[in-house]
């Protein structure tokens, strides 16, 4: 029975995560666990990504978030069909009993983030429960939903924060001492990160959990697009159904705070030459001949004056774009909403730069998102395009604005780590 697929008739004042019995692969069954994990959907660079991914394990997670086929109907159709025959051969297979899961994310380098994975009851928008900060693309909430009804699964959890506090102290006090217990799975990605899950099952831990979380709110640090996703098949099921919760990690980021990065901009047949162009009398700018490591931090020492953009394109060189007129932003940035949100960096470049100097449109066909910056660089100067590097918002700003209601542009943050998809599936059937 899925416990996670049933409400209590009186909504909870908080979050409500509720256990469910994961589907994970068999180790017997793949060649290690880390071949057949994955960065989640949005993050894997397609196509080298994908077809690295797909060569690593005939049974990586990616043949089942980003399955290939001429169409999307066959792509779907297929990925319900790898997902049913992997059940059936026992690849993958349900835990024994219902449970939420403490997951461990570790390196060489000073990383660790643990946090709690389980399915949380989706809530609507006035509840103020989990808070978006980025707009969404409905084009991609429409893949999404296809991909999860088709599947009948909830494939990869999102990341969610939370600001534990002394009401919290017993949810922190059980993680700890979870992960000083044998994990139920431990992994090493081939980026140097240590994975590890352990389940909790015991009445008491997953009641204390349940208790202090009530009582919280949390921000989307990524995922926006799938918990749209969720609330769209929630809304089509009629409640109590398993479309009531989705799969999500919650991390209390006052005890592992997240790392934040920008999400760079790929813009499709804008040369840099025209885009440049197009900034004089608007924007300073100037040519770095500079790798690209220092290029970024000449961009971080700019952004703490003001809004700034790093440009590359098939010139080999990178060019910093700072300064704006002030009075072109007066004619461009909407008026109505909170100073914080008007001198965003992603709010110059979508209202200014994009709409009003470049006219570029905002989708696919014109522009790509690309978490990667190395990546960004190359792809923009092979393909004569024009990057758009980008400097990160501090988590604050994003909370505090997340908590007015108010969404910054779409692909505005990379919150990290991200959880590595594969290490445990939700089956909406069990």
């Amino acid at each position: 029975m899925n416990t996670a697929g049933h409400s209590k008739a009186t909504a909870p004042r908080g979050l409500e995560l509720t256990p469910f019995r994961g589907l994970r692969y068999d180790p017997d069954r793949v060649g290690s666990l880390a071949a057949v994990t994955s960065p989640p959907y949005d993050v894997v660079v397609r196509p080298d990504g994908l077809h690295h991914l797909q060569s690593a394990d005939p049974h990586n997670i990616v043949r089942l978030i980003l399955p290939e086929a001429a169409a999307p109907e066959e792509r779907n159709a297929q990925a319900a069909e790898t997902l049913r025959r992997w059940r059936a051969e026992g690849v993958l297979t349900p835990d024994p009993e219902p449970g939420l899961y403490v997951y461990e994310q570790r390196d060489g380098a000073g990383l660790e983030q643990r946090g709690v994975i389980g399915a949380l009851r989706v809530s609507e928008p006035d509840e103020h429960l989990v808070l978006p900060h980025e707009d969404v693309m409905p084009h991609i909430v429409a893949d999404r939903a296809d991909l999860m009804r088709a599947t009948s699964a909830n494939l990869e959890p999102l990341l969610l924060t939370y600001r534990g506090d002394d009401t919290t102290a017993g949810t922190a006090g059980l993680i700890e001492r979870t992960a000083g217990r044998p994990p139920l799975l431990a992994t090493t990605t081939e980026d140097g990160v240590h994975h590890r899950l352990w389940p909790v099952t015991d009445p008491a831990g997953l009641a204390v959990i349940r208790d202090e979380l009530s009582a919280h709110q949390a921000l989307i640090a990524d995922g926006h697009h799938r918990w749209a996703t969720y609330r769209r098949l929630r809304a089509e099921h009629p409640s109590p159904s398993p479309w009531d919760h989705g799969l999500v990690l919650l991390v209390d980021t006052a005890r592992y705070p997240l790392r934040v990065r920008a999400i760079h901009r790929l813009l499709h047949g804008l040369p840099v030459a025209r885009a440049l162009g197009a900034l004089d009398g608007f924007f300073r700018f100037r040519r770095l001949d500079l790798p690209l490591s220092k290029a970024m931090d000449a961009l971080a020492e700019a952004a703490e004056e003001g809004n700034a953009f790093l440009l590359t394109g098939d010139d080999g060189a990178f060019h910093l774009v700072d300064r704006p007129d002030p009075a072109l932003l007066d004619r461009t940035v909407p008026v109505d909403r909170p100073e914080a949100w008007r001198t965003l960096d992603a709010t110059v470049l979508h209202a200014t730069l994009l709409d009003h100097v470049w006219r570029v449109p905002d989708d696919p066909a014109h522009i790509a998102y690309i978490h990667d910056t190395a990546a960004t660089v190359d792809k923009a100067r092979r393909d004569g395009g024009t990057a758009v590097l980008m400097h990160p918002v501090h988590e604050d700003v994003v909370r505090e604005l997340a908590r007015q209601g108010v969404t910054m542009p779409r692909k505005s943050t990379s919150f990290g780590p991200k959880p590595a998809s594969g290490l445990v599936l939700r089956a909406l059937d069990l």
